[in-house]
Parts: structure tokens; C-alpha cells; sequence
């Protein structure tokens, strides 16, 4: 057993640190997004700042079901069926393209809605200015996502940690010469920001395509004969999989978004605040979403083989991995939070002395917010190791919508407990659904190890 332990953790060390610095180098280029955005002047980055969130809308929604590629891939690869592989990869570039499109087509329709929806209209116009080219890097984002989850599902995530690091750096020098007129360019304002994006974006899920089909470790996959046709039942599969998390991760950041609401109208000092503490969090969340997909790989792998019990073990190796790395976290908060705080802001200007306030108190509640943030963020990797994308969209709207978002208003607004209520009553939720997504494991992993148990390659079908 205790060599099974240490081949599992292991396993999942070599896969996880490749995947969390790939997330770390996409969140780098978010932020090279908002830094370029602010140097063009702050109408700009008000702009650009709505602009991204409508793309955020989309994206978060569409990489929740191009994630089904990597968690099926994992499955058949570990029943060695090579073929399954091969198709489900195939058939996800074509469900990442046609979504892609779709969506790229309804964030450039947006322009007319903006303004109904009560922005400001000069904000509107210049979201469009940087959503339109940044639009269409969702068909190549998503085809870089359905390839990364193939060749991390197989245990090969080295290129696309290099690719990302790659990415990030030609995004920000990219960026920064438009704006700084470096080689004679002219400055694009928000859509080059946006087209450079766009540009890298499929630049990145170019290479990775080109890297798959030149080395010899994929060979075996017959990848050159192109896309094909696709194929009814690995698109059923991977829709069947993929609407679910999809629209978990949906439900997960609406709840965030509600908070954001609920802060703006306690007034500007919370919502400076709470933009703080959460942005802090975010950043910490790298490391356990990234851990997350080396788990659904894991566990998906042994789920595939028939070896339930190294799938159950795969799993709970990763929460107990991911519980340990978020108290690391949580010490951080809660003995350096004027520290953290001064990243963002001269916490000794007394401008700022309330935000300051405010936020080193909120971070002592992030610290029991991103445990358990992190731990069902894992936890709901795992299931979706198990071919399971309804039992955690159950969960999760269970826990965002009926526990947390209640419970936040009810804190903050008629028991009067201000920010506070607002970030306790979002911990409660995450409480709450980190505890159903670990004992949800914990029963499907049991009762799928009973004799009438189905067997897992055998619940792609």
C-alpha cells in the first residue's frame, strides 16, 4: 500500500506541476491584458475591463466543455483503447471550433445590448473596440484547451507547459511595442490589445497541433489523416460530459459575480475591498485548479483500466494534496495580510486606510474560503474522472445558489454584517459544496467497487 502511495502521489506530482505552471502563464496573460489596458488611460481600461468580463461569460462556459476532452481521453487511455483516443480527440477540435464560432458570434452582437443593460454607453463602445478582435481567439483558446487535455490526459503535459510560458511572453512584448510604437508600429488602442490576444491564442493551439503531429510519441494515435467527419456518438460522449461542468463552472462564477453586486451596493470601499481579497484568491486558486486536471487524469486513467481502487486513491491523494498546499496559503493570510495588500496599493497612504482595513479583515476569511474553494474545486476533478458531470452540476448549484447566494444577502443586508456577511456567506457555500463533492467521491468510487458495480469503460457508451 505504502508503495502504491508514493507511485500515485508520485504520478501526480509529475503531472500537476506542468499543468499549474500552464494555468499560472494563462492568468499572467490575462493580467498583461489588464496592465496594457491601464496604460492606454482609465476610459480605456473601463472599457476593456466590461469587455473582458462578457468574453470571460463565454469562455468560462465553453472551457468547462472542451474539459470533457482531456477527462474522456484519460478514460480510454487507460482501457488502452487507442482508437477511442484518437476519435474523441478529433471529434473535441470540432466541438472546440464549432463553439468557438458561435460564441464569437454572439459576443459580436453584443455592441447594441450594452447600453439596454444599463452601461454606460462610451463604455460600451469601447468594450466592442476590444471585444470584437478578442472574440475570435476563442476558436483557437478552445482548440489549445482540447489538445492540452489530450496530451496531459496521456501524461505528456511538458509541451503545453512550454507553449503557455511562451504565450504569456509574446502576449506582453506583442502588447507593449503596439502601445509604445516600437518598429514603426502604430498604436491599435483596445483592438490591437485585443487582436494580439486573439493572434497568440491561435498561435498557441497552432503549435501545440504542429508539435502533436511532428513527434514520434503520438504516432501511435494516427492524428495526420485530419479532422474527419464527426462522429455522433464520441460527440454525444463529450457533450453528455461536457454540459455539465460547463455549466458547474458557469454557476460558480455567476456566484462571484453576485458577490461583486452585493459589494458594489455596500458602496465603493467594500468593492475596492472585496476586488482585492478576491483577486488575492484567484491567484492562490492557480494551484488547485491546475491539480484539479491532473486528477481528473488520474483518476480517469485507473477508472479506465478497472482499477477502481487506485482511482479512489488517485482522488483522495489530490484533496489531501490540495487541503495541504490551501492551509499554506491560509497561514499567508491570515500572518501577512498587510503585506499582500500592499501589492496592490500604498497601504501607508491614508487615502486607501479604509480598503486597507476592510481587506485585511476579509482575508482572514479568505483563508477558510480558499480551502474550501480549493479542496471542491479537486474534489469535483475527481467525479469528473468518473465519466460524472451531473452529480457535481447538481452539487455545485446546490451549494452556490441554494447555501451560498442566500446566505451572503442574508448576512450582509438584513443582519447588517456588511463585506463581512458577503464573504461569510460565500465560504458557507463552498463549505457546503466542497463537503458534497468529497463525499460524493467517496460514494460513486464505493459503490462503483461493488461486485454490480459498472465497470469504467464500459459508461462512455
Amino acid at each position: 500500500m505504502k508503495n502504491s502511495i508514493g507511485h500515485e502521489l508520485g504520478a501526480l506530482l509529475r503531472l500537476a506541476g506542468p499543468l499549474i505552471s500552464a494555468q499560472l502563464a494563462h492568468a499572467l496573460m490575462i493580467f498583461t491584458d489588464t496592465l496594457m489596458m491601464a496604460m492606454l488611460g482609465p476610459q480605456q481600461l473601463a472599457g476593456g475591463a466590461l469587455g473582458a468580463t462578457c468574453y470571460f461569460i463565454f469562455s468560462i462556459f465553453c472551457t468547462g466543455v472542451i474539459a470533457a476532452v482531456g477527462s474522456l481521453v484519460a478514460i480510454r487511455h487507460g482501457a488502452g483503447d487507442t482508437g477511442g483516443v484518437t476519435r474523441l480527440l478529433r471529434n473535441g477540435l470540432w466541438l472546440a471550433i464549432s463553439l468557438g464560432i458561435v460564441s464569437a458570434l454572439c459576443l459580436n452582437g453584443l455592441g447594441p445590448l450594452l447600453p439596454h443593460l444599463g452601461q454606460d454607453p462610451a463604455a460600451a463602445s469601447q468594450a466592442m473596440e476590444f471585444l470584437r478582435p478578442l472574440s475570435l481567439a476563442l476558436p483557437g483558446y478552445l482548440c489549445f484547451m482540447a489538445l492540452r487535455g489530450f496530451t496531459s490526459a496521456i501524461g505528456h503535459p511538458g509541451p503545453v507547459m512550454a507553449i503557455s510560458i511562451v504565450g504569456t511572453a509574446a502576449n506582453f512584448i506583442i502588447n507593449y511595442a503596439l502601445i509604445k510604437g516600437w518598429f514603426g508600429l502604430s498604436s491599435l488602442g483596445l483592438s490591437g490589445i485585443g487582436m494580439t490576444t486573439a493572434l497568440v491564442s491561435s498561435a498557441m493551439a497552432l503549435a501545440l497541433a504542429l508539435y502533436i503531429l511532428v513527434s514520434p510519441t503520438y504516432q501511435r494515435y494516427q492524428l495526420r489523416g485530419g479532422l474527419g467527419r464527426p462522429q455522433r456518438a464520441e460527440m454525444r460522449a463529450l457533450l453528455r460530459l461536457g454540459l455539465p461542468i460547463g455549466g458547474t463552472y458557469a454557476a460558480e462564477q455567476g456566484l462571484f459575480t453576485f458577490a461583486t453586486l452585493c459589494m458594489g451596493a455596500l458602496g465603493s470601499v467594500q468593492l475596492a475591498a472585496h476586488q482585492i481579497a478576491i483577486q488575492t484568491v484567484a491567484l492562490a486558486f492557480i494551484v488547485p485548479q491546475g491539480l484539479s486536471y491532473a486528477v481528473t487524469f488520474r483518476v480517469g486513467l485507473h477508472y479506465g483500466a478497472e482499477r477502481l481502487h487506485l482511482s479512489r486513491l488517485a482522488g483522495n491523494l489530490g484533496m489531501v494534496l490540495g487541503a495541504s498546499l490551501m492551509l499554506l496559503f491560509a497561514l499567508l493570510f491570515w500572518l501577512a495580510p498587510e503585506w499582500i495588500i500592499g501589492l496592490f496599493l500604498d497601504r501607508h497612504d491614508p487615502a486607501f486606510a479604509d480598503i486597507v482595513t476592510l481587506a485585511v479583515s476579509l482575508l482572514a476569511i479568505a483563508a477558510w474560503f480558499e480551502l474550501f474553494d480549493g479542496l471542491q474545486s479537486i474534489a469535483m476533478g475527481a467525479i469528473r474522472g468518473l465519466n460524472d458531470g451531473r452529480t457535481t452540476l447538481m452539487i455545485g448549484l446546490a451549494g452556490y445558489w441554494c447555501v451560498g447566494a442566500p446566505l451572503a444577502w442574508l448576512f450582509a443586508f438584513p443582519l447588517g454584517w456588511g463585506a463581512h456577511g458577503v464573504w461569510w456567506g460565500l465560504a458557507a457555500g463552498l463549505a457546503v459544496t466542497a463537503t458534497g463533492l468529497v463525499l460524493g467521491f467517496q460514494w460513486k468510487t464505493a459503490r462503483l467497487q461493488r461486485p454490480n458495480g459498472v465497470a469504467g469503460a464500459a459508461c462512455l457508451s
